[in-house]
């Protein structure tokens, strides 16, 4: 054996360990900046005089701007490289953060932005890296990440409060600019190396263009529906439990929970599909997860926390489902960037709309039978679209 090959297989390992902590440190900032600004709206609008239209707007902002670039993200990923552009990506969303929190006229509208457009960014291109260093172990890479993600959102949720009455809401806002610049020095040594490497490397084929696919397009509806269903029970959860009688601090409490059991359902989902052929059976079941819980909600609404937790649980392994499709029903990692885009952009697009459309059907009916079983239907349909999307197939 020569020793350049004792050294590669020392190297390989280290390598794939790098790029691991790499992926890691790149989710934790997908959610943590994002979350933070619901526990202190109170504060914000009060300080800033928004009224709650106004209010509403500044939570919806990242949502409008994950619709709006997502689909920018293949093109610089395409200019710069794939690595550059995700530290490109990463210095922006530390840009935003930071301006978000100073005191500067508008100041937290342009950072919100601005931070909503490299998360859209960051969100398209994790996948692609996760397709090009994982090809072999995609749903589990991405249910480890997932899951961070939620657990990172989960503290970040309850710590910013008690930030918030030590220094007040805009240092708890800006603060989480400092893991963005842990995950910036972190990635630096990969990207030359990496990029070197790949230099000499043809040019490889994107593939046929998602958006003239159907697959492409199921799966952009199968995202959509199921990210719709997180942020509605996410955004309304509370104000049906306080409607029936349940306390402002309890409800708090169970939007916790969701967020725990939503993170450990996405840890076990990546670990179930990377043990499957197909993730029709998980897709499936996650689905219908989703339509028992807006069904129980609207048949026996005083069982809130029960239906909760089954959402919760139907949440969590439909995000993991969903962003693994990106990887495993493409050809190379360029296509996924591409299917990543159009499917987040698309995806988030009708899940802005779906909570908006929710409160307005229950300002109409004033009642919240009629909006819950709307979205038990469209569940039904999630359902339907996990068979054609879990066929072992790629987008040619």
């Amino acid at each position: 054996m020569s020793n350049n090959a004792a050294v590669d297989r020392t190297v390989v390992p280290v390598r794939y360990g790098v790029a691991f902590i790499g992926i890691l440190l790149i989710a934790i900032n997908l959610r943590v900046g994002f979350v933070s600004v619901g526990p202190l709206l109170a504060d914000i609008s009060q300080d800033l005089r928004l009224s709650p239209t106004m209010a509403g707007v500044l939570t919806a902002l990242p949502l409008m701007s994950f619709a709006l670039f997502s689909p920018l993200a293949p093109r610089l990923a395409a200019r710069l490289g794939l690595n550059r552009a995700v530290w490109a990506s990463l210095t922006l969303l530390a840009v935003g953060i930071t301006l978000r929190s100073l005191p500067v006229l508008g100041a937290v509208w342009v950072g919100t932005a601005v931070l909503g457009a490299a998360i859209a960014a960051l969100n398209v291109l994790l996948p692609s890296v996760v397709k090009r260093d994982f090809p072999l172990r995609v749903s589990q890479v991405t249910g480890i990440y997932s899951a961070l993600q939620g657990g990172c959102a989960a503290i970040g949720a309850g710590l910013v409060v008690p930030i918030a009455h030590l220094s007040g809401w805009r240092p708890a806002l800006g603060l989480w600019a400092g893991l963005v610049l842990i995950a910036l020095a972190a990635l630096v040594p990969g990207i030359r190396a990496r990029e070197s490497r790949r230099a000499d490397t043809p040019t490889e084929s994107s593939g046929r263009p998602p958006w003239r696919s159907l697959l492409g397009w199921q799966i952009t509806l199968f995202m959509g529906l199921q990210s719709t269903a997180f942020f509605v029970l996410m955004g309304w959860l509370p104000s049906i439990e306080r409607s029936y009688g349940v306390p402002a601090s309890v409800s708090g409490t169970h939007v916790a929970l969701f967020l725990v059991v939503g993170t450990l359902s996405s840890l076990s989902t990546g670990l179930i599909l990377h043990q499957l052929k197909s993730p029709l059976l998980v897709a499936v079941a996650a689905s219908a997860l989703t339509v028992v819980a807006f069904a129980g909600l609207a048949l026996i609404p005083t069982a809130s926390l029960l239906w909760m937790i089954i959402g919760a649980a139907g949440c969590g392994s439909l995000i993991v489902t969903a962003l693994s499709l990106f990887s495993l029903r493409t050809a190379n990692h360029r296509q996924a960037a591409s299917l990543s885009g159009m499917a987040q952009s698309v995806g988030y697009g009708i899940a802005a709309v779906g909570p908006v459309a929710f409160g307005a059907l229950y300002g109409i009916s004033g009642t919240w039978s009629l909006p819950l079983w709307i979205m038990a239907g469209l569940m039904v349909v999630l359902c339907g679209l996990a068979i054609p999307v879990s066929r072992t197939r790629v987008i040619e």
